[in-house]
């Protein structure tokens, strides 16, 4: 399997991201980084998301697309609180989980607090319905401007 993505990159095999996420679906999935973890053809949902951000991305090069500038908006310095629930008589499973780290623009920090709910298929994830905190993102953006947390 060939690497998407730096080691180092947000998404890649050191990132705190990929490690937690690696470890809720650990023994289900096959992957060097976060995207050798989705099938040519998965499907995401952002289900609660922030205002601009897709409701729904077809494609695994359409997400590596769209998680391309990641790492010019936040840094990761951590991921952690996983609580995994799998489901023996399908291939769902639910990750919850915080990431902590640091808005580049702002230099506020990022706290967030995600539900994956994930669908695995031949090792490799399908389907992804995302749910985050979106006030989460917007105090690390500092918006609305003069909004404290």
């Amino acid at each position: 399997m060939s690497k998407t993505v730096g080691d180092n990159a947000p998404f890649g095999a050191n990132s705190p991201f990929f490690r937690i996420v690696k470890e809720g679906l650990d023994g289900l999935v096959d992957g060097e980084d976060y995207f050798d973890l989705l099938a040519e053809d998965v499907l995401f949902e952002y289900v609660i998301s922030v205002p601009g951000y897709p409701g729904r991305v077809e494609g695994r090069r359409q997400i590596i697309d769209l998680y391309s500038g990641y790492g010019d908006y936040m840094k990761l310095r951590s991921a952690d609180n996983l609580r995994v629930h799998r489901d023996p008589r399908t291939a769902v499973v639910v990750l919850e989980y915080e990431v902590h780290g640091t808005s580049v623009q702002t230099g506020r920090p990022y706290d967030n607090h995600f539900v994956s709910v994930v669908t695995v298929k031949d090792r490799k994830v399908i389907h992804w319905r995302d749910y985050l905190d979106p006030v989460a993102v917007f105090d690390a953006a500092g918006w609305p401007q003069g909004r404290h947390s």
